[in-house]
């Protein structure tokens, strides 16, 4: 069906004027002053910001971890995702240990068939790379997979050693691909971890207590120096404090291609929360942890600057009565992961945009545009201009709503709390169009499951 969007005021990453959007065939067919057209739906946008749909490039929909699994699938995450104004996600598949990664994105690829309601892509978890099988990497490139995570956390799971690093991001480097790092050293975080136990320190603030700044800037430090030995750009993940941040910030200083996130519940939450009673601490057992309070400007003032190019989520929800309390003697246990995927974009307008820390631009490009130049999308995704898929979000500047696992406004997603309980936002995501189908009107669900498609992205198209 076509689309007449009328009245908007069209905000970009770059642009900010008022004009209509003709949409045909899914995607943006002409952009121009009083459009006299006719079409199957208009839309009158007047008072309303029109933006490009929010990208989100780090989620784990029905994820296994922990001894359990995500509990929001493909098809709740997504519809989840689009009511908080995203339309495109890019999730991770997972290479089993000793198995081809080809078979794990086919694993992928069958929990989101038929159930995503948005686009999607995958990254692909490396979790073991040897020589005779480096020519995967390729493969996976050539099937629209061009970007890879490796952990230096979690051993015995789905830490590698430095060798495999080196030897996939220097074929990544190669093939033109990304290298996504969750940086923390995770060898003597466990070590701190067994001297906590040992104590009989099991409650859910040890989590954090366990896991210091200085691990995580150290990752972040040795991963950077590989990637420059190894000839790749390096995309540092969840990045949470001013430490690591520090180490970014130098690495870019002197020219090398790196690139790094933060999410939400780093510029939003802090160690504070571990504090509640009841084991309610493990609602924010997440990885890395939440830190200090003051992190967060050293946080916002990276965004500010370019030294931190996007916000995700890191969404890979647990929820707290049957999944969390897997961990209620031994924080160890505690499934990592929180929810968020809903709520970014009006957290990030409110924190960013009202709190006169980001421009309107400014907020486009962290939570659309940038993610989908660094991952290979742009310029289908991450913007409105003609030609580029009509995923378009009508954004409430002046609408409030507090934040509630009990308010149908801005919960969705499959998880029985909400980690930003009660806070108040202003700027809402009112009606949400992916590829010229409106999914979300008047907090109602007009997609489908299995209406999202998923997208074959580029190769790396930096430095940006």
């Amino acid at each position: 069906m076509s689309l007449l969007i009328r009245n908007g005021r069209i905000v970009t990453a770059v642009d900010d004027y008022h004009a209509d959007i003709f949409v045909e065939d899914e995607t943006v067919s002409l952009i121009g002053r009083d459009l006299d057209l006719e079409a199957d739906r208009t839309i009158d946008a007047a008072g309303r910001l029109v933006i490009p749909g929010g990208v989100d490039p780090h989620t784990h929909m029905d994820m296994p971890f922990g001894g359990t699994t995500s509990a929001d699938d493909f098809e709740t995450g997504t519809r989840a995702a689009a009511f908080g104004g995203t339309t495109t996600i890019v999730d991770f598949a997972i290479q089993t240990k000793g198995h081809s990664t080809l078979e794990g994105l086919e694993t992928w690829h069958e929990k989101a068939a038929g159930k995503a309601g948005i686009d999607y892509g995958f990254h692909m978890i490396v979790t073991d790379m040897e020589d005779d099988r480096l020519w995967e990497m390729r493969r996976l490139a050539d099937e629209g997979v061009t970007s890879y995570k490796m952990f230096m956390a979690y051993p015995g799971v789905l830490y590698v050693d430095d060798g495999t690093l080196f030897r996939a991001m220097r074929k990544a480097g190669e093939d033109g691909t990304l290298v996504c790092m969750h940086a923390e050293n995770g060898i003597v975080i466990d070590e701190i971890v067994k001297i906590a136990l040992a104590e009989g320190k099991t409650a859910p603030k040890y989590h954090a207590l366990t896991r210091p700044t200085r691990m995580e800037a150290e990752g972040v430090h040795r991963s950077i120096a590989i990637a420059e030995v190894a000839g790749v750009p390096v995309y540092i993940v969840h990045l949470s404090c001013a430490d690591a941040l520090e180490q970014v910030t130098l690495a870019r200083d002197r020219g090398a291609q790196v690139f790094a996130e933060t999410c939400p519940q780093y510029l939003f939450l802090d160690l504070s929360h571990y504090d509640h009673e009841d084991f309610e601490g493990a609602k924010y057992v997440m990885t890395p942890p939440l830190r200090e309070k003051w992190n967060q400007e050293h946080l916002w003032r990276g965004l500010g600057f370019g030294d931190l190019q996007s916000i995700s989520t890191d969404h890979c929800p647990f929820c707290f009565k049957d999944q969390k309390v897997l961990g209620v003697d031994d924080f160890s246990k505690i499934p990592n992961g929180g929810p968020g995927v809903e709520n970014r974009m009006s957290l990030v307008y409110n924190g960013g945009v009202v709190g006169g820390r980001l421009s309107v631009n400014k907020f486009v490009e962290l939570t659309s545009t940038a993610a989908s130049k660094l991952f290979g999308m742009f310029p289908k995704k991450g913007t409105i201009a003609v030609g580029s898929d009509a995923d378009i979000v009508v954004f409430n500047p002046d609408r409030r709503e507090t934040i509630s696992v009990n308010n149908p406004c801005t919960h969705h997603m499959n998880v029985d709390y909400n980690a930003y309980e009660g806070t108040e936002v202003q700027g809402v995501s009112e009606i949400v169009i992916s590829r010229g189908r409106v999914v979300v009107e008047d907090n109602v669900w007009h997609g489908r499951a299995g209406g999202g498609n998923f997208l074959k992205r580029g190769l790396f198209g930096g430095p940006f």
